[in-house]
C-alpha cells in the first residue's frame, strides 16, 4: 500500500516536476549561467542547490529501499557523498538531471514489483547522530520519508525562485493538472 499509493506517485510526480524546474532554469539563464545556480543557497548555513538535488534523490531512493527491506546500493553512498560534497564540487545540470532520472528509474521499478509492505513492519530508523527513530512502515513513510524529501524539494524550489527563476504554483502542482475539471462549453 504504502509504495505504489503514496510513496511512489508522490516522488514521481515532484521529482517530475523538479527536473522541468532545472530545465526552466537552463533555458532562463544562457551558457554556465545555469550551472552557477547549482551553489545558490536560502542563507549561509544551508545546502546548495546541488545538494538539495541529490538528497531529494536520496531521500526517495531511500524510502524505497527502506520499506521494501532491501539493502542501500552503493548508489546511495555516491549521492550522500555528492551531495554533502555540493558546495565545493556542486556539478552541472546535466549531471543533477542524471541524479534525477536514475531516482524516477529505481522508484518506478520498485512500483513495478508490486511488493507489498504492511503498514504494521517494525522499521528502526538509525539517524547519522546515533539516534535511533523505532517507527512503523506507516509512520515512516508518514512522518519521516514524505517530510524528509518534500524538504529538499522545497528548499530546491525557494532557492531557484531567490535566484529569480521565473516560477510558480503551477510549476510546482503541475501534476494537478491531470484532475481539472474541464470547462462547459459556450
Amino acid at each position: 500500500m504504502l509504495l505504489p499509493d503514496i510513496l511512489v506517485p508522490t516522488y514521481v510526480q515532484m521529482l517530475e516536476a523538479l527536473s522541468k524546474w532545472l530545465a526552466k532554469a537552463e533555458g532562463q539563464r544562457p551558457g554556465g549561467e545555469a550551472d552557477a545556480l547549482l551553489s545558490a543557497r536560502l542563507a549561509p548555513d544551508m545546502f546548495p542547490l546541488a545538494t538539495q538535488v541529490r538528497f531529494a534523490c536520496r531521500q526517495a531512493q531511500e524510502g524505497v529501499f527502506r520499506l521494501m527491506q532491501q539493502d542501500f546500493p552503493p548508489a546511495l553512498d555516491t549521492l550522500l557523498a555528492e551531495g554533502r560534497d555540493g558546495g565545493e564540487r556542486p556539478g552541472t545540470l546535466a549531471e543533477a538531471q542524471a541524479r534525477i532520472a536514475e531516482t524516477l528509474a529505481v522508484v518506478q521499478d520498485a512500483a513495478a514489483a508490486g511488493i507489498a509492505i504492511d503498514p504494521a513492519t517494525p522499521i528502526a530508523h538509525a539517524l547519522p547522530n546515533g539516534m535511533i527513530l523505532d517507527l512503523t512502515a506507516e509512520r515512516y513513510a508518514r512522518d519521516w520519508a514524505l517530510p524528509q524529501f518534500y524538504f529538499h524539494i522545497m528548499a530546491a524550489y525557494a532557492i531557484l525562485r531567490a535566484q529569480g527563476i521565473e516560477l510558480g504554483k503551477a510549476d510546482y502542482a503541475a501534476h494537478m493538472f491531470a484532475y481539472l475539471r474541464p470547462s462547459p462549453a459556450a
